[in-house]
């Protein structure tokens, strides 16, 4: 079934439910769904529609809110302008990192070591286009081509298949203009999964715009909602056209809840 429109009666009923259950987990991706894709990643900040939405989230009875992002966890922290004392939750690498953190598992040397020199020959092979750049990942490292004009396809053929060949068992993940690689196997699938469980949510609300957020609306259950931001195919249930839509849904969610809770 395609993914409705806000406004339709079964998205406007499946929000009325949502609002309704015991305990509700409300998880978002960040850039592209709260914050604007900007040239610059480290400068991307929500809107402040979208920071009053999540603000309104968290101030509902029983509601957590978390950022379920590729981005790596000092990255996320940085963006969402998230201290110590934010009742926020985070996954950042895709789940593989998590707020507020638990003990880490020992590091793989190889893999790291690994991770380095691929990383390392990637960006000799990002500087052969102008505005190809590569991301340091904690588990991997991503391609960035948004820049990158004609020169982006042969950049993303030759990092693909430097990795097929040197690293064929690393999640390979591909979004607007971005290829991502890594060593660790996690995906926002399994970070909701984790979250739910974590908090005991009765039911979920997942928001995403790209290819890499489908893991997890894919996973969604019977009672959640799963939101699309912008075009694309989608296992989405319900689509908006952009942030200022999401955050209006979000800000309608919040005063539901609130006022079934009365």
């Amino acid at each position: 079934m395609s993914a409705v429109g806000p406004e339709d009666p079964s998205a406007i009923a499946a929000i009325s439910a949502l609002a309704r259950t015991p305990r509700l987990l409300v998880a978002l991706d960040f850039d592209g769904t709260l914050a604007p894709l900007v040239d610059e990643p480290m400068n991307a900040r929500m809107t402040p529609d979208a920071a009053d939405a999540v603000d309104a989230l968290l101030d509902a009875p029983d509601t957590a809110v978390a950022f379920v992002s590729g981005r790596t966890l000092h990255d996320l922290r940085i963006i969402a302008e998230h201290d110590d004392d934010s009742p926020v939750l985070l996954a950042g690498s895709h789940g593989a990192e998590q707020w507020p953190p638990v003990e880490a598992s020992p590091d793989d040397a190889a893999d790291r070591a690994l991770r380095d020199e691929l990383r390392a020959r990637a960006e000799e092979i990002a500087g052969r286009a102008e505005g190809a750049w590569i991301e340091p990942k904690e588990f991997g490292f991503a391609l960035h081509t948004r820049l990158a004009g004609d020169g982006a396809p042969d950049v993303q053929d030759a990092v693909d298949a430097l990795v097929a060949d040197r690293a064929p068992a690393w999640r390979r993940r591909a979004g607007r203009d971005i290829l991502e690689f890594a060593f660790r196997q996690e995906g926002k699938d399994a970070a909701v999964e984790r979250l739910r469980a974590e908090t005991g949510a009765t039911a979920v609300l997942f928001a995403g715009d790209d290819v890499t957020d489908e893991d997890a609306l894919r996973s969604l259950r019977p009672g959640d909602v799963g939101v699309r931001v912008g075009a694309g195919e989608t296992a989405a249930s319900v689509r908006v056209a952009d942030i200022a839509e999401l955050a209006a849904l979000l800000a309608r969610l919040a005063h539901e809840r609130g006022a079934a809770r009365e």
